[in-house]
């Protein structure tokens, strides 16, 4: 059986990462190649029936880790949150009750069932992919991120190219820049590994704690069944 990760024996490690900057890049001098993590769709706490995230950079040290225990209750209260390997809540990601388009809101840290004022966000992401006002084609994106409160900017922030649910995507930023791109997770030449396990590579300079929280959404809102608007 082909490893997930390049080294097992480092998964209960963590490192310190950057934090979210307002310019949404990580300051960092010494961050010049771009980051590969392995993303592992299933709960690090490995019960039956969870439905998580656990991530691996390159040299295996578990880097974040989602824990849900049913995708039935996928965060309709609570949300979802984002931790580092350690256990510590990084970003609380939610949809959005009664929203027209499928829209999900990230706050800082863990904020469980408080009411979370718009001051507090962190970003939006809105599938442009499905639902009554779907504007998504071949060439255009299946979902947008809005960065801070408010979200009547008419340009977003970054946009989602092609389809997340068959692990072939792009995230760019508003002026086309590559940010990151997802992908089906080779062994080698030959062997390929299953959809629950995919890489996602980031650029020098972009917060992974951001860009995770951005693929986490993805995951909700670009969910099975295969849908010909999306992954068209």
């Amino acid at each position: 059986m082909s490893k997930i990760h390049p080294a097992a024996e480092n998964r209960y490690q963590y490192q310190d990462r950057g934090v979210l900057h307002h310019d949404h890049q990580v300051k960092d001098v010494h961050d010049v190649n771009p980051s590969v993590l392995t993303v592992w769709k299933r709960s690090s706490m490995s019960f039956q029936g969870t439905d998580g995230f656990t991530v691996f950079d390159h040299r295996g040290v578990l880097t974040f880790r989602v824990d849900n225990y049913s995708r039935k209750n996928c965060g309709v209260r609570k949300g979802l949150v984002l931790m580092d390997g350690a256990g510590s809540a990084l970003l609380t990601l939610k949809p959005q009750v009664l929203s027209v388009q499928d829209q999900w809101n990230a706050y800082r840290g863990d904020y469980g069932c408080a009411k979370n004022p718009k001051s507090s966000r962190v970003f939006t992401m809105k599938n442009t992919g499905s639902g009554l006002f779907s504007r998504s084609n071949k060439t255009e994106a299946t979902a947008e991120v809005f960065m801070g409160s408010e979200t009547t900017s008419p340009s977003p922030d970054f946009r989602i190219e092609g389809c997340f649910q068959r692990r072939n995507c792009k995230i760019r930023s508003s002026s086309g820049q590559l940010v990151a791109n997802v992908a089906r997770k080779r062994v080698n030449n030959t062997v390929m590994l299953g959809e629950d396990v995919f890489s996602l590579v980031v650029q020098p300079g972009f917060d992974l704690d951001l860009i995770m929280a951005f693929v986490i959404v993805l995951d909700r809102i670009c969910g099975k069944p295969l849908t010909p608007i999306l992954c068209s």
